[in-house]
């Protein structure tokens, strides 16, 4: 499982979405994890994550100002 701090990666390419070359840092692939799976917050596998990557979750779609919640009734 991933621990530590956690890249993006796409199938089919030695680098990470922020541009780290796999082999060059050291990092190992997860495929059978997703990126949703990998989050602290929500994942399932991300009991030893420590951190996330930025520029890797800016490149996967991740917004700064995202709300995890929705308001359903708002006042007038």
């Amino acid at each position: 499982m991933p621990a530590g701090e956690v890249h993006a990666w796409e199938r089919g390419t030695n680098q990470t979405v922020c541009g780290l070359q796999l082999s060059r840092q050291g990092l190992v692939r997860f495929p059978h994890v997703t990126w949703a799976d990998a989050q602290p917050a929500t994942g399932r596998d991300a009991d030893a994550v420590t951190s996330v990557c930025r520029r890797c979750a800016a490149g996967t779609g991740a917004r700064r100002d995202e709300k995890p919640w929705r308001r359903v009734n708002p006042r007038p």
